[in-house]
């Protein structure tokens, strides 16, 4: 439908027209159970206002059909109203109703009403996904994040299910002549935004609890607490753990905000094939299944999971309460909320290294997103629907928060948290843009803002921070001379220079007796322009290793001076402070990524040092990142013996580290990950899967398992008869992904025909079935995957056009031929990818913006790859 996406324009002449009041939304999904019914009837009763009499607007109703539509009780000719995914309303009065009935659909692609079977127990479970605007695919509405109002939800399902909405349940009546089925009622919400509105249905298991507090104003707070999952997971929901998780939570942020919590109660729902981490519909969040931990799981995945749940609580407040006024203000909910989430991890829960976890993972996202020449600003321009479906990335909200944090070192924490208690009093339930934001901060600092926000928040790219220390390399003396700081910073959108200021810390660290490298000293500065002179440092006595950023106060790129550069290679598992640790590690995986040094030495690193890395973490990100520059960044000539190596770095710790420990885990999967592409260790892959050989402590469960099936699949030791045998003997939705993937990853021609026609070609495939189809089918060398390549060019704009957003971002994004190797003595841009990809953008220059995001997006992951196969550095490797 042409007109589904809707524009920023049309947007905001609608919400210059009309004022919503209140919906009545009634669904009726009685028939969910049944395969062979697609939808389900949808009610809608809005009331609105209209600034001018006589003139007209739209609703939008993306559906099967639409049955009837009444507007101020005059029905209306449904194939006059009704143009592809808008309903248009003349002659509006001052005061307006329209109801709205037609035929929903359910969704397989977490878009919507998503319907899904467990294959556990054949049990039929829904929910509903919006942002950042399907809430339209299940009742009609003014869908825009600035028309706010009240929502009553009336469900009518089977009368054993559980329901669930934003609202309080306040009635529950079988009906009458159908005892199986029910309806049930929920109370009016506050005024919130259609996206956030949400409702659950299925057999979900339900635990109960409350959450009592008397806040410092007196203030007393008795909000009921539920959780759900699917009842085949119940057994594995540590409903004990999340509660006390969600109870620290509001402690901490209704006491930090001084704001007791709006939306009534707090429920929390873990649903599956969900599309997103989680999602804060007010009353009702929603979370992937994939935290309800059915296998074995490490301990910064526990601490991964309580971040998202701080992060979706802080939303209440960032996001529901007060809500941006379009998405081109996306990051005033998900840059404060991914700052918030860290922030309650390391306040409220007993972790101590969430901190040091954002600077190892979140903020690694967002310099690789921040290196994209699809970059933009933090408060970006989002002209359109699609624009904002792609624009839930690394910029709004890893470097968002990353900027925030540089904002309360600037400001202080006092005056930033004053400021936030401020915009929520003033701003509560309404909508809000930058403007709002920067009163109330500028208000409670004394400062004028808007400098920095036009510094930070309104332009794009990445400052590279490194020390030119003056040292001569043939003459060290072993004393500082004149140290600076030099900024490199280019808008990678525009090429123009875009020097940053910055607060940060230069650390000094040496060897104390135990020969720990601690830091001895610390200096804060203001970095600005160029060259930021450090004179306190000039006479000293050389460190062994001067850290720029120390404490990872500002957002930027490190490099190493050769001298500390050095120290690290040499001694990086000495660093005893854990943060310094991470950004060390940052620092060498950014050289390597910038092909300023060759990838192996990144995995000789990781190889070295590795081992002795006690933040599991850290240790998980760098064996993943180590994974990616053997196969990615590594020249094929020289990959195989890299990758031999590593595997065998993996065998011995696997076998050296604690029973039991994550450590162990961590080097399992590892074993795992690279044994796809190559088949030494395959027979001791397959021993721990048969039970002919063990392993102290090693829990080779669901999980697990599937990952080796993966491998030994790609290699071609798997038959399709002993996928489908470990499939009998794991009946989950998690299983029958993993077997998804395995099936696909065999290498065979016939195979990969088989995923292509069903990923690209069929409509069967769920969206996690899809993703877990197209991850099989590029587990491959190129060469089996050559074919594929005009293929996908020829279709990708087919599918664009065919397929729901999500399902196309899927498809496009996953099957780009991104895995390539450059030959030897071609430059990387005369990859003859990268070649049909730039004919692709020449030839298409009209396809929507969304799909030519992803197209330059994957074509510069795929040149940064081969410029790192290309790097040529004379650097030291790391220490053995």
């Amino acid at each position: 439908m042409s007109n589904e996406n809707l524009q920023r324009d049309e947007a905001a002449e609608r919400s210059v027209l009309i004022s919503t009041t209140s919906y009545d939304v009634s669904l009726d999904v009685r028939q969910a159970a049944d395969p062979d019914v697609a939808g389900y009837t949808s009610t809608s009763v809005i009331n609105f206002t209209a600034s001018e009499p006589g003139t007209s607007t739209f609703l939008d109703f993306i559906g099967s059909c639409v049955h009837s539509v009444f507007l101020n009780g005059k029905g209306l000719r449904v194939e006059d109203v009704v143009d592809g995914a808008r309903i248009r309303l003349d002659n509006l009065q001052r005061e307006n109703q329209v109801t709205v009935t037609g035929t929903a659909l359910y969704s397989r692609s977490g878009e919507g009403m998503h319907r899904f079977v467990d294959p556990a127990d054949g049990q039929c479970y829904l929910y509903t996904q919006y942002e950042p605007a399907d809430a339209r695919r299940v009742f009609a509405n003014f869908e825009q994040p600035d028309l706010k109002a009240t929502f009553t939800f009336h469900v009518i399902a089977p009368a054993e299910w559980q329901v669930a909405s934003n609202g309080a349940e306040v009635n529950r009546t079988l009906l009458t002549g159908d005892p199986a089925t029910a309806r049930w009622d929920f109370a009016p919400t506050e005024p919130m935004s259609t996206y956030i509105t949400t409702v659950l249905a299925g057999p979900y298991f339900k635990a109960e609890d409350r959450w009592q507090a008397t806040l410092d104003d007196g203030t007393s707070l008795d909000i009921p607490l539920a959780l759900y999952c699917r009842a085949s997971m119940a057994e594995s929901f540590d409903t004990d753990e999340l509660f006390k998780l969600t109870k620290k939570g509001l402690d901490f942020f209704n006491r930090l905000f001084d704001y007791p919590y709006p939306w009534g109660k707090y429920d929390q729902a873990f649903v599956p094939e969900y599309n997103l981490g989680a999602m804060e519909n007010p009353g009702l969040v929603t979370f992937t299944e994939a935290y309800v931990f059915t296998s074995r799981a490490t301990d910064a995945q526990y601490q991964g999971r309580a971040n998202t749940l701080m992060h979706e609580m802080a939303h209440m407040w960032f996001g529901d309460l007060v809500t941006m006024q379009w998405w081109d203000d996306l990051w005033l909910k998900e840059s404060f909320a991914d700052y918030m989430g860290t922030l309650g991890v390391d306040r409220a829960t007993d972790w101590e290294t969430a901190w040091v976890n954002f600077a190892n993972k979140r903020k690694a996202w967002a310099y690789v997103q921040d290196q994209l020449p699809t970059t933009h600003p933090i408060v970006a321009d989002i002209p359109d629907l699609e624009a904002a479906k792609q624009n839930f990335d690394g910029i709004t909200y890893a470097k968002g928060a990353s900027v925030l944090k540089q904002l309360v070192a600037y400001v202080g924490f006092d005056a930033f948290i004053a400021g936030s208690r401020e915009y929520f009093r003033k701003h509560a339930y309404g909508n809000t843009s930058l403007a709002d934001l920067l009163a109330a901060l500028s208000a409670s600092s004394g400062r004028d803002l808007a400098g920095w926000a036009q510094q930070w928040l309104q332009t794009s790219g990445i400052s590279t921070l490194s020390l030119d220390s003056g040292a001569d390399p043939a003459n060290d003396d072993g004393v500082l001379g004149r140290v600076a700081i030099v900024q490199d910073a280019t808008d990678p959108v525009t090429g123009r220079e875009e020097l940053r200021p910055h607060r940060l810390r230069v650390g000094s660290y040496d060897f104390d007796a135990r020969g720990a490298l601690v830091r001895t000293g610390s200096i804060e500065t203001d970095v600005a322009g160029v060259r930021t002179e450090l004179p306190e440092l000039a006479g000293r006595p050389r460190p062994a290793l001067l850290l720029v950023n120390d404490d990872d106060l500002t957002y930027a790129k490190v490099r190493l001076d050769p001298a500390s550069e050095a120290t690290v290679l040499a001694s990086l598992d000495r660093i005893a402070d854990p943060m310094a640790r991470a950004l060390c590690w940052t620092a060498l995986w950014n050289s390597a990524r910038d092909g300023e040094s060759p990838a192996s030495r990144y995995v000789d690193a990781v190889a070295a040092f590795g081992p002795a890395e006690t933040g599991i973490g850290v240790l998980l990100n760098i064996l993943d990142n180590a994974g990616t520059a053997v196969e990615r960044y590594t020249p094929a000539a020289a990959r195989e013996a890299v990758r031999a190596s590593f595997l065998a770095t993996a065998a011995a710790e696997l076998d050296r580290a604690v029973p039991g420990s994550d450590q162990q885990l961590a080097w399992a999967r590892t074993l795992g990950t690279l044994s796809r592409h190559q088949d030494a260790l395959l027979p001791r892959l397959r021993g721990l899967l048969d039970g002919s050989a063990t392993l102290e402590g090693l829990a080779v469960d669901a999980e697990l398992r599937w990952h080796f099936w993966h491998a030994l699949a790609a290699n071609g030791q798997a038959s399709l008869a002993e996928l489908d045998a470990e499939l009998a003997r794991d009946t989950t939705a998690s299983g029958r992904a993993g077997h998804a993937t395995a099936v696909a990853a065999r290498p065979e021609p016939e195979v990969k025909t088989a995923a292509w026609n069903e990923a690209v070609r069929g409509n069967r495939l769920s969206n996690q079935l899809l993703t877990a189809t197209i991850s099989g089918f590029t587990t491959a060398p190129a060469g089996l995957l050559e074919p594929y390549v005009e293929p996908y060019f020829e279709c990708i704009r087919s599918v664009w056009e065919g397929r729901s957003i999500e399902i196309a971002s899927r498809i496009v994004r996953g099957l780009y031929p991104v895995a390539q190797d450059l030959a030897e003595g071609m430059k990387p841009a005369d990859h003859p990818v990268l070649r049909r990809t730039d004919q692709w953008l020449a030839a298409h220059g009209d396809a929507p913006r969304a799909l030519r995001r992803i197209i330059v997006e994957q074509r510069s992951h795929l040149l940064r790859a081969l410029t790192a196969q290309a790097a040529v550095v004379n650097a030291p490797s790391a220490a053995p």
